[in-house]
């Protein structure tokens, strides 16, 4: 791709045969382990519900550049790093976002918002109002916070150590943290209206 030529984008959803490949650009992104074999094939059915597949990968120039994964409503946890006394909506009208990944030579062209775009407009044919996010807060130069909040995302409480536990008993190695992570989580909520 040259600056002058536009790239060509074109948005899938998630199928089995594409898990390799995903699982490579989001552990190129966000470390060793991130994703799995076993996890990525939990998170694609936790992605689908009553026929509608949350899950959205982008193609640029034909090379898959970015991934969207996102669960339906009550295909995933409440745990101690949600708040749900902040929501704006109850947890049956929210997806998760689980995760996203744009790979490091195209940012900047608009795939990771087309993915979330995507997703939304997924969920909303399930009657959804908002999503959840986990946001990592120390991401290099701090893209994941600053991405999510162009797209309207607005944090409710931040989360000192969540991905700490996958770090010391799952094998996930944080790129920032060189090993156990420490890493702080961003509770945030995006509302689709």
């Amino acid at each position: 791709m040259t600056a002058t030529t536009a790239p060509l984008i074109e948005l899938k959803p998630l199928t089995a045969a594409d898990h390799a490949a995903v699982i490579e650009l989001g552990n190129r992104v966000h470390g060793d382990n991130y994703l799995t074999p076993e996890n990525l094939a939990d998170y694609a059915e936790r992605g689908l519900s009553n026929g509608v597949n949350l899950n959205w990968l982008g193609y640029v120039d034909g090379q898959l550049a970015g991934i969207r994964l996102t669960f339906a409503p009550g295909q995933w946890p409440i745990d101690e790093c949600c708040t749900p006394s902040a929501w704006p909506v109850a947890a049956e009208h929210m997806v998760y976002f689980k995760c996203a990944a744009v790979d490091a030579s195209i940012r900047g062209v608009g795939l990771g918002r087309l993915l979330l775009e995507r997703s939304i407009a997924e969920a909303k044919k399930l009657g959804c109002k908002a999503g959840l996010a986990h946001i990592w807060m120390q991401s290099p130069n701090n893209s994941a916070y600053s991405y999510f909040s162009r797209c309207g995302g607005e944090l409710i409480r931040e989360h000192a150590d969540r991905w700490h536990y996958i770090s010391v008993h799952e094998g996930y190695h944080c790129p920032v943290c060189d090993g156990i992570c420490h890493c702080t989580a961003g509770e945030m909520i995006l509302n689709f209206d």
